[in-house]
């Protein structure tokens, strides 16, 4: 018996659910003859509490969704989070540094007291998560690896170096030699880097690999003409909620 499969949203864009359902057509039929995808809000209208595998997409922002995310993973066998709001926190945990009274007013304005909201938060502060397909939004190939991976019982290989070696792979010039700077040095690899490779530089959004060396990456930073605050600022962007910043 096939697999079945769950996708759920939480707070975010939904950008990474809508890459999965980019992938090429003969990944995704090979993907489709290997599991049963049994919820998935963006392409049906069918729902099924029993599921196997549960990949959560967003950050976690409310009450209702701390009890949503821990209904999905006392029901799922392998819950995986999918992109940098549900592994990392994410953009959305940027409110975190303003009273939150204060960011749902300049969110919603008046109607601001319609909402409740809390510190946003990625899904494994909430939950147990057994593995993250990282970015935003996530390299399809990856999404592609985790799932075969998890279909023949084996632990996805997920890169746990930094973006700076698919970096030097693809034959770059290192941004800091052209006077921009960039997280590379200790974020995770895993995207080609591809942001780099298109002429910009890492924003972080794969989160730190493990044991990062943050100060030296401070000291880069503010050698290349950066304040300790504009450091704080670059890794606020995707990585608040890391413990190693705080």
């Amino acid at each position: 018996m096939k697999p079945k499969v769950a996708f759920f949203d939480f707070t975010g864009c939904e950008g990474c659910q809508l890459d999965a359902l980019n992938l090429e057509a003969e990944d995704l039929i090979d993907l489709l003859n290997g599991i049963d995808i049994v919820n998935f809000r963006e392409v049906m209208t069918e729902k099924a509490d029993n599921y196997d595998i549960a990949f959560v997409e967003g950050s976690i922002t409310t009450e209702g969704e701390i009890e949503r995310v821990k209904k999905i993973r006392e029901q799922a066998k392998i819950v995986v989070a999918l992109g940098a709001c549900a592994c990392i926190g994410g953009i959305n945990c940027l409110k975190n540094h303003v009273p939150m009274e204060e960011a749902l007013r300049i969110v919603y304005g008046k109607d601001a007291h319609y909402y409740n909201t809390i510190p946003a938060r990625p899904a494994d502060a909430v939950i147990k998560v057994d593995y993250y397909v990282r970015g935003c939004p996530p390299a399809t190939s990856e999404l592609v690896k985790v799932i075969k991976a998890l279909l023949l019982n084996k632990k996805p290989d997920i890169p746990n170096y930094p973006v700076c070696v698919e970096c030097k792979m693809a034959g770059n010039i290192c941004v800091y030699e052209k006077g921009q700077t960039c997280l590379g040095p200790v974020i995770r690899a895993g995207c080609n880097a591809v942001c780099i490779n298109s002429g910009r530089y890492c924003w972080g959004c794969r989160g730190l690999v493990d044991e990062p060396n943050i100060e030296s990456q401070k000291d880069i930073l503010t050698k290349y003409g950066l304040t300790a605050e504009q450091v704080i600022e670059k890794f606020k962007i995707y990585d608040t909620c890391s413990e190693v910043l705080k």
